[in-house]
């Protein structure tokens, strides 16, 4: 895991008119600007060399924040270090604790509705309607009336169903934990905090540190249920990460993070503007919480390099004070 506290840009250009090769390339330190800069020429001698010699070699790195990053660190403002962990805050404002070793899995509730469930309710619309109007108009004129009331009843229906199944398996809690508790079966050692989130469930393991690249990772993802992006992420960053703040749309705001993009760094004569939203946004979150404790489920141990990494994330979450609405 790497998160630079510096950010530079270098540019190389070789060759005039049509056979003109130009690359660009960033630079990063946790120094110094001029370290970052120096880093950022190097990697452009580098890349510009590279080009010569293939020109399938990338002449750019755009700079986009941290679910489009392919490999370079994360390009966000850093707040706060604590060990090996780090508080940054990112492209739409909220605070986000980075971890090298620390597991935290983003489990989302299933909102769409299942295939077969969709299946299921053609099936019955079919029997409640299509064939009856065969039976009563004939020919084309049923198929017509037919298909139109499948196509505008059956996701409506399909839903209803849904709600149905969740409601008798207990909820969609209970279903996004049936992963967790078979997992935890398997490893009985592990240890595993359980949040409510507002679109699903965090989970926080505590038994030891983990590889984000490792297999012992990776089948805890898959297991649970993991959302892709995030599983997608913890390997191009290696490492992982806890939203700590409430998302501004769901707190009532509603005007982007100042100035657009809020990829870090800005520029400095925009830096009112950005630390002017950043006031407003502070104020609205410390009404908030990203989630909620609900439970700890496995062995119950806490490796003593865990323990700090989860009380920050407690204390800075909003996670033991259920007052606080989720945001």
């Amino acid at each position: 895991m790497i998160v630079a506290n510096y950010w530079a840009e270098a540019r190389r250009q070789h060759g005039l008119g049509r056979h003109k090769i130009t690359v660009q390339r960033w630079g990063w330190s946790d120094t110094s600007e001029a370290e970052a800069q120096a880093m950022a020429e190097v990697r452009a001698d580098e890349a510009l060399a590279q080009a010569q010699r293939d020109a399938a070699t990338p002449r750019r790195e755009r700079k986009t924040a941290y679910n489009g990053a392919q490999g370079l660190p994360i390009r966000e403002e850093v707040l706060q270090r604590q060990g090996d962990a780090v508080i940054t805050r990112n492209g739409y404002g909220a605070e986000c604790l980075n971890t090298r070793n620390v597991l935290f899995a983003d489990v989302d509730f299933e909102t769409r509705t299942s295939n077969r469930l969709r299946l299921a309710a053609a099936a019955l619309l079919a029997v409640a309607v299509l064939l009856p109007a065969l039976w009563l108009l004939g020919g084309m004129l049923a198929w017509v009336v037919g298909v139109g009331a499948l196509l505008l009843l059956t996701l409506p229906l399909a839903a209803l169903l849904q709600r149905g199944v969740d409601a008798a398996l207990g909820g969609p809690h209970v279903r996004a934990l049936a992963g967790l508790r078979a997992f935890i079966e398997r490893h009985p050692a592990w240890a595993v905090r359980v949040y409510r989130t507002p679109a699903g469930l965090r989970l926080l393991a505590t038994q030891g540190l983990v590889d984000p690249v490792g297999a012992e990772a990776q089948e805890f993802f898959a297991a649970v249920g993991a959302d892709p992006v995030y599983v997608r992420m913890c390997l191009n960053q290696r490492c992982f990460r806890a939203r700590l703040t409430g998302k501004p749309w769901r707190m009532g705001i509603h005007q982007h993070m100042r100035p657009r993009p809020g990829v870090w760094p800005v520029r400095p004569e925009q830096l009112r503007l950005r630390e002017e939203w950043m006031r407003h946004y502070e104020d609205r979150a410390a009404q908030y919480a990203a989630c909620h404790w609900i439970e700890s489920l496995g062995s119950g141990a806490m490796h003593l390099d865990v323990r700090p990494v989860v009380e920050l994330h407690d204390r800075l979450s909003g996670a033991l004070e259920p007052q606080r609405p989720l945001a």
